[in-house]
């Protein structure tokens, strides 16, 4: 890796950037794509197609004061169980607009809590979803699991279901962090919940934990780190906490003097890549960590590796699907997202049509940057006879998009006649040689810190 001091004149400890896990991003996106153009584009999905379908369960029995997500606390289990009947009935009108024979690739139910329903509700949610796409062979079927909100019942309901890969959050195993981010889960109380899994032949586990979150230091992250490793998880997403009070204002209750500044968080992020490098994990892309025979490793090794919404992905559907409030959508033509608020969104549904808010149409050069910025965020290069290849782009074009990031970023950037390359001891830079290629003005987004 190259110093601090060359890294600190390019920017890499005050940029705030995109994570691009789509582009264009969100705020970038508007309100010219609503219910009738969402249809239009699920009608567009050819009959026999494989497509991936996201779930979104916003509820929580507790909000975690780190968490940016779409979500809302409830002690009661009545707005739980109208929201899974209001997510039947989004299945129902998916129904009409998809073409016969189309199956999934992935379906992952994110959140919130989706552990939240009832082993009644979890099996009466995937019967629907079967009935209307059901799973290809070899499809993957994902849950995020809290481990404070889950027991045999609902793990058997899921197991029951096919439910072939468990996602748990981990965060960090520090008590006084996790008293400071509101999340206290003991290494016991995980381990349990991993060996339940396990013992329903749950065939792969993901873990997330962050890095960058206040009181940690490099001993207590390789703690935790090391207490992760026992558990074997097949993935593991290494990611750093994104301080965005202005977007999640529960943000405010973390201590703000705890935390570690941005060169200590390049260091959180070092010391813990070299432990799961040291225990034989794979690297994928700039934050995620896969054995040998995990589909992400596989992915990678075979060029295959893609981003979306949820991070780095093995799935090559052409459409991502996303139902319940906030969910976004990408399918060839562009992106869509439903309503935010659980209200609007159920409104909408209950009248017989999608809540879909705003989006993007994708134009001019879109396709061309995002893969550019994809391969980038992926393999840490860009093919350009790639480019050349599909998307009819000319060669002094590319050219030119290739020389402004190497006049940026110098020697953080090989371009030749194979196309653009990051090397090695460059890699902390990613996201902000990827922004070099987006066309789009991010003076008014407030993004995350690029470390």
């Amino acid at each position: 890796m190259n110093t601090q001091t060359d890294l600190k004149r390019l920017g890499l400890f005050d940029a705030r950037v995109p994570r691009y896990t789509s582009y264009p991003t969100a705020p970038h996106f508007t309100p010219g794509v609503g219910p009738a153009r969402f249809a239009e584009w699920i009608e567009a999905v050819p009959a026999g197609a494989s497509i991936s379908l996201y779930i979104h369960v916003p509820f929580c029995r507790r909000l975690c004061w780190f968490c940016a997500c779409r979500t809302q606390g409830t002690s009661s289990d009545a707005p739980v169980i109208a929201y899974a009947e209001m997510l039947k009935a989004e299945i129902a009108l998916l129904r009409k607009h998809l073409a016969p024979g189309v199956t999934l690739s992935r379906l992952h139910w994110g959140g919130g809590t989706p552990t939240l329903l009832s082993p009644d509700l979890m099996r009466g949610l995937a019967d629907q979803v079967f009935d209307v796409v059901p799973l290809a062979p070899g499809g993957e079927f994902s849950v995020e699991i809290d481990p404070n909100e889950i027991d045999a019942p609902r793990l058997d309901a899921l197991a029951a279901a096919g439910m072939n890969r468990a996602s748990i959050g981990v965060q960090d195993f520090d008590p006084e962090i996790q008293k400071a981010i509101g999340r206290e889960q003991s290494y016991e109380l995980t381990k349990r919940v991993c060996d339940m899994v396990r013992a329903r032949g749950i065939r792969s586990l993901n873990a997330d934990i962050l890095y960058g979150l206040p009181h940690q230091t490099n001993a207590r992250i390789s703690d935790s780190v090391q207490k992760l490793l026992t558990l074997s998880p097949d993935r593991v997403a290494l990611y750093g906490y994104a301080h965005v009070p202005w977007m999640s204002r529960r943000q405010q209750m973390l201590p703000s003097d705890a935390m570690p500044t941005p060169e200590e968080r390049l260091s959180l992020f070092e010391t813990a890549r070299e432990l799961f490098r040291w225990d034989g994990y794979a690297e994928i892309g700039i934050d995620h960590f896969a054995r040998a025979m995990d589909g992400l490793a596989v992915a990678q090794a075979s060029g295959k590796l893609r981003r979306n919404f949820q991070g780095y992905t093995d799935d090559t559907a052409a459409a991502l699907i996303g139902l319940g409030a906030s969910s976004i959508s990408r399918f060839p033509q562009g992106f869509a997202q439903n309503a935010s608020g659980t209200a609007a969104h159920t409104k909408a549904i209950r009248a017989g049509q999608f809540s879909t808010h705003r989006g993007h149409v994708f134009a001019g050069e879109d396709l061309l940057r995002a893969r550019i910025i994809e391969a980038m965020m992926c393999d840490f290069r860009v093919d350009r006879g790639e480019l050349e290849r599909n998307f009819a782009a000319a060669t002094d074009q590319i050219e030119a998009m290739f020389q402004a990031a190497k006049a940026t970023f110098g020697d953080m950037v090989t371009v030749d006649a194979a196309g653009l390359a990051i090397p090695d001891h460059a890699r902390p830079l990613t996201r902000m040689i990827a922004r070099t290629f987006d066309a789009y003005d991010h003076a008014k987004a407030k993004h995350s810190a690029a470390v």
